[in-house]
């Protein structure tokens, strides 16, 4: 993860993708009081030097980047999930998009000015930040409708069986799940798997 603290020195990876500009990059980055951790001019190697040397932030230059540049970067985004800055010279629509769809969180087209480079930098880290917000906002969003699902059917069961109420059912679920000191969801799924083992589906 990039440092909290906009002062704090960034680990950066750079990525040469043929525009052959990082030194640029490299010698602002030193500048700046940042670590390049490396220079790589080939993407087959992007996830094995992320994966080593832990930087903190990847910075791809290029003319346009190449599918397998991008390849790589959407691999990196589920594997190792990172702010990458994309330097291009390609003005075209369609890269932009592959780019950001890749995981890229900045694309700056034809603006290579180092004296930029520190805003660019926050801009990704801020935006990298947000992206990871919502992802994990939709996950739990995912999970907690997955576990409603999981403890409405356990009721259905109780309320089947014992002729509960709704209400009744989920208070039963509620104290079992309080009396052995576990999550409702997973005493309401010992419920489901204790009925499918009683009541096996018919096979076909």
């Amino acid at each position: 993860m990039p440092p909290a603290n906009e002062t704090s020195p960034l680990r950066v990876l750079l990525v040469d993708d043929g525009a052959h500009r990082v030194s640029l990059i490299r010698d602002e980055l030193v500048r700046q009081g940042h670590d390049v951790v490396g220079v790589i001019d080939a993407p087959l190697l992007i996830h094995d030097c992320v994966t080593r040397l832990a930087p903190h932030v990847v910075i791809v230059d290029s003319e346009s980047p190449s599918r397998d540049t991008l390849e790589h970067v959407a691999t990196l985004s589920g594997s190792h999930p990172m702010p990458v800055v994309v330097f291009a010279e390609d003005e075209a629509d369609p890269p932009m998009r592959q780019a950001m769809a890749a995981g890229v969180s900045a694309y700056v087209v034809a603006g290579l000015q180092p004296h930029r480079l520190a805003s660019v930098l926050r801009v990704a880290i801020a935006r990298f930040e947000q992206d990871k917000a919502l992802r994990e906002q939709l996950a739990q969003a995912r999970s907690e409708l997955s576990s409603r699902k999981v403890v409405d059917r356990a009721k259905g069961i109780l309320m089947r069986s014992g002729g509960l109420g709704e209400e009744d059912a989920y208070h039963q679920l509620r104290k079992l799940a309080m009396d052995r000191g576990t999550k409702l969801v997973e005493i309401a799924q010992r419920v489901i798997d204790a009925d499918e083992l009683l009541h096996p589906p018919p096979r076909a």
